[in-house]
């Protein structure tokens, strides 16, 4: 399946707090709280990171996807400069490691590597209540943030409802803030994984 992925991150501080101002905004409870283990594959000379795509194997409890992403055409109207905007193709595959095997003889090798701890709601996007749009708050290594997923209008009302300020959010993938953390703290971590950064908050629940 492929569509015009529109989203926009911010971070969490208290994720208790804004899951029960979810319940109280109408959101339901898509799939509570799961391990999610990503790797990015790219070639040795990172041709896909030249062109900015991407391609993903993503393990999400029992389930696994592979997804391709791709910066938006020039004519697409929504502005790129406030909320990150690609085109996803995706679909489930039945054998993580069997699609793993198949890049790796195509020539794309795993690049990067991140973990999170998943919860995902969602919410009527418009008058049509079969119209979903959808937050997800993920608890990752380096800090707790929340993925806002939908037409902008709607991320718009869900941040004014949220009371979250339209200056925190970010548009950055978890690569980015993975290296942006690597960068003020000096760790020597190669991936963004709970085996490489020590996270006792989360290792705890």
């Amino acid at each position: 399946m492929q569509n015009s992925e529109i989203e926009l991150k911010f971070p969490v501080p208290d994720p208790e707090a804004l899951q029960t101002r979810l319940s109280q905004l109408g959101f339901h409870l898509v799939t509570p709280r799961t391990f999610e283990h990503n790797t990015l594959y790219d070639t040795p000379n990172r041709d896909l990171r030249a062109r900015k795509q991407i391609l993903r194997l993503r393990k999400y409890g029992t389930l696994c996807t592979v997804t391709h992403k791709r910066l938006p055409d020039q004519q697409d109207p929504v502005d790129s400069t406030r909320y990150k905007i690609r085109v996803e193709t995706e679909t489930i595959v039945a054998e993580c490691e069997a699609m793993a095997e198949i890049f790796k003889q195509m020539g794309y090798l795993p690049a990067f590597i991140y973990e999170k701890y998943r919860t995902e709601w969602s919410h009527s996007a418009g008058l049509d209540p079969n119209t979903l749009a959808h937050l997800v708050i993920d608890e990752t290594p380096i800090g707790t943030y929340a993925e806002l997923e939908g037409p902008t209008a709607w991320i718009d009302q869900t941040l004014a409802a949220l009371n979250i300020d339209p200056a925190t959010c970010l548009t950055d993938s978890y690569g980015k803030l993975f290296l942006d953390w690597k960068q003020r703290t000096a760790s020597p971590a190669e991936h963004l994984t709970f085996a490489e950064i020590t996270s006792p908050v989360l290792s705890l629940r």
